[in-house]
């Protein structure tokens, strides 16, 4: 008997654009869909990996080794100036095989079961989204509760603007922060008043910052560092950080969740049964790689460099924004489905229709029908090749 909730899912989003473009390509094929980082590996993994192959001979501790946590802890220090031994790595983190991990997990840690229909739980999502804060919510057997990030929000969801009684049944919020798809970034204000709104009405916060390295000219702020300026308590608050964008590693499957040490000690219970053990040698290679920034500012550059080519390309169309942080451009073109398919037939290239990416909302709309999602995530050359031939095939705000 198969769990009835796999029935509400739809299909993943690549399953879609699979079935979308499932002829053969115009020119030699060329992916701009995934959000899948191209660059060159920070050398000193391979080393780190073959010095301490023996590791993979042993179970790895489920929580990690000290040492991990601790490089975890001091560089969500760094990064986010917190009070040196404020993020205790014994009490408020744990490891994660990949943010996905957590995101799929907390929401059933977090989410109570039996509840009767008329008070079924509630999560939080923006609208466009990540599809796992959905497939999420729903195998929890919560209710999700889209909010709009269009570009009349700043394409950042507004929970405060949710009604009183939803927000009263709401458990958990997920909050991606930069956004993904459009590369949008919350001020310390809007932060500071979504952890007030979780607090008052007691549901968690969790905030999505895999993003948060990989971003144009100001360094997007974290929700721990407002937590601190709030008063230094992480109720209520969780955040993720991964390897896979900021190290260009997602295969390295490795990454942290950070925060609230009731919510941490309540999924470490789930993890025992559930959890994925990264293994030694992979973690020797996380701690490496949490301790070292000059792998990530060589990363970054080359995104910039990728940024400042499409606005050479992309800059005259209206409503172009350059991305403040994230891989990803969000065009309005339209028609994402037709420009999706356009795209392939008549030029090679793969992106995703943003329609694949939300929920159709209360209004009848689904704010990514409109769009495409292209990932910058091939070297700069190639990159540079699929915006010279999206130029030519996709007109700003319609398909040509």
């Amino acid at each position: 008997m198969l769990n009835s909730r796999l029935d509400q899912l739809t299909d993943y989003p690549f399953q879609r654009l699979a079935a979308l473009l499932s002829g053969p390509p115009g020119e030699a094929a060329l992916s701009m869909a995934l959000g899948e980082p191209q660059h060159p590996l920070p050398g000193f993994v391979a080393e780190i990996v073959a010095r301490e192959f023996a590791g993979f001979g042993k179970y790895p501790p489920l929580n990690a080794t000290p040492e991990f946590r601790a490089a975890a802890a001091g560089w969500a220090e760094r990064r986010f100036a917190l009070t040196p031994g404020r993020l205790d790595p014994e009490r408020h983190l744990l490891p994660l095989g990949g943010s996905r991990e957590g995101l799929m997990h907390l929401a059933q840690t977090v989410i109570p079961v039996g509840s009767p229909a008329k008070q079924r739980p509630v999560v939080l999502l923006p609208n466009p989204f990540y599809q796992i804060y959905a497939g999420a919510t729903i195998l929890a057997g919560a209710e999700p509760v889209f909010v709009r990030a269009a570009r009349e929000d700043g394409f950042l969801p507004d929970f405060t603007s949710l009604p009183k009684a939803v927000l009263d049944r709401a458990v958990l919020a997920y909050l991606c922060n930069p956004a993904n798809p459009q590369g949008a970034v919350a001020t310390t204000q809007q932060l500071a008043a979504t952890i007030g709104l979780a607090r008052r009405h007691g549901f968690v916060l969790l905030v999505d910052e895999c993003y948060s390295e990989i971003y144009d000219q100001i360094p997007p702020p974290g929700a721990l560092s407002v937590c601190q300026q709030l008063g230094g308590s992480w109720d209520s608050v969780l955040v993720l950080h991964s390897l896979s964008k900021r190290s260009s590693l997602p295969g390295l499957r490795s990454g942290f969740v950070a925060g609230d040490e009731k919510l941490i000690a309540a999924y470490a219970k789930l993890r025992a049964y559930g959890g994925a053990a990264i293994p030694l040698p992979l973690l020797a290679a996380s701690i490496a790689l949490w301790q070292d920034e000059t792998h990530v500012e060589a990363n970054r550059a080359l995104y910039r460099r990728k940024f400042a080519l499409a606005e050479d390309y992309l800059g005259h169309w209206p409503g172009f924004q350059r991305p403040a942080a994230g891989f990803f451009l969000w065009l309005e073109v339209g028609d994402g489905e037709a420009a999706a398919q356009r795209l392939w037939t008549e030029a090679g290239i793969r992106v995703l229709p943003g329609a694949y990416l939300a929920r159709q909302g209360a209004d009848g709309v689904n704010p990514g029908a409109a769009f495409i999602r292209v990932a910058l995530v091939q070297d700069v050359e190639t990159t540079e090749r699929g915006l010279a031939r999206l130029a030519q095939i996709v007109a700003p705000r319609g398909v040509c």
